[in-house]
């Protein structure tokens, strides 16, 4: 059997990715896929200190540190690469032209999710532009969206749990939120960023976990090697 080489561009933010690996390491455990330690895939983490995609418009410098991440990556010839990040999918095309390996297009991965869970009302929780530009907007979903001061209190919540700073707060700040929308009547909460992913992973609502969605994606993959 051939054995895997997954390039994972991360570290937006480093816990976020820490988070991708752990979880992935216990997929494939818990699903039988490992007998022993060489079944295990080879795995590539390029942690790149890139700003946070936070604002409501993203220029091009910002995307420097991605694209030179990911031809880093590109040199080492994985089989596939996962970019540990929801708004930097908003360049997906962009990103896949200057590299030769298959970047995974983390919207067709979200889009199959919410159609095999036949949702109807959905509310993404993520960064300005992932919500403005419509990363995750797809056709026959009635979308429940925070506001502009929300998106704003969200956006603040990343950058200081990146930080570090009043950890247990901005996740107080980001359940209020959630909480409000599934009352307005939302099927589910799409975390559509990876930091809220990783705030929200011990919250029992109604939600998808995108870092789960991508650790799931990656075991599919690895099956079919």
């Amino acid at each position: 059997m051939k054995q895997s080489k997954i390039g994972v561009l991360g570290g937006i933010g480093p816990e976020a990715t820490g988070t991708f690996y752990l979880k992935l390491i216990k997929k494939l455990q818990s699903d039988g896929l490992i007998r022993e330690n060489s079944d295990f895939p080879q795995i590539f983490i390029n942690s790149i200190p890139a700003p946070e995609l936070i604002f409501d418009k993203i220029e091009n410098t910002e995307l420097e540190m991605y694209q030179q991440g990911l031809c880093e990556l590109d040199k080492i010839k994985p089989d596939f690469i996962v970019m540990v990040c929801n708004t930097i999918h908003l360049f997906h095309e962009k990103l896949q032209s200057k590299v030769t390996t298959e970047i995974i297009d983390l919207r067709k991965v979200v889009h199959k999710k919410i159609k095999e869970l036949k949702l109807s009302k959905v509310t993404i929780v993520g960064t300005p532009s992932t919500i403005s530009l419509g990363l995750y907007k797809f056709e026959g979903i009635n979308y429940l969206n925070p506001n502009k001061n929300e998106i704003k209190e969200l956006s603040d919540a990343v950058f200081n749990f990146n930080k570090g700073i009043e950890k247990d707060l901005q996740k107080k700040k980001v359940e209020k939120i959630v909480r409000k929308y599934l009352s307005k009547g939302s099927q589910v909460i799409l975390l559509a960023c990876t930091e809220f992913a990783v705030m929200l992973d011990f919250l029992k609502i109604p939600k998808l976990n995108t870092i789960d969605i991508m650790v799931e994606h990656v075991i599919e993959r690895f099956k079919m090697r």
